[in-house]
């Protein structure tokens, strides 16, 4: 999976890329009133963005980055929504600004 530079949305609609559900370790950080590094996990990934669990509230806009644990993929990424669910924290819809690197690597097979 190639991941290109794209701006930010303009307009709520339809996704134009399918999420696919994928755990991926991950670690996130740049929050504005909690510094340091939060290792989490992905719920699904898209070239384009990711959905990620965190024990942090995050703002719509707030930036961040976002790198694997495993792989070499490493993004800016800008929060698009915050959800509470409960007993498990906050989902965070991210939006990729910067990615580089590859995805995930497992068993030679590199996204």
């Amino acid at each position: 999976m190639r991941f290109g530079m794209r701006g930010p949305k303009l307009a709520a609609g339809p996704r134009r890329e399918t999420r696919i559900p994928m755990e991926v370790g991950v670690q996130i950080s740049g929050h504005p009133a909690q510094p340091g590094t939060e290792s989490t996990f992905t719920e699904n990934v898209s070239s384009r963005g990711a959905r990620v669990l965190s024990t942090r509230r995050w703002k719509t806009g707030d930036q961040l980055t976002i790198a694997t644990l495993t792989g070499s993929f490493r993004a800016m990424a800008r929060v698009a929504y915050c959800q509470l669910v409960p007993k498990a924290g906050f989902a965070v819809g991210l939006e990729f600004l910067e990615p580089s690197g590859q995805w995930v690597v497992a068993d030679g097979f590199a996204n």
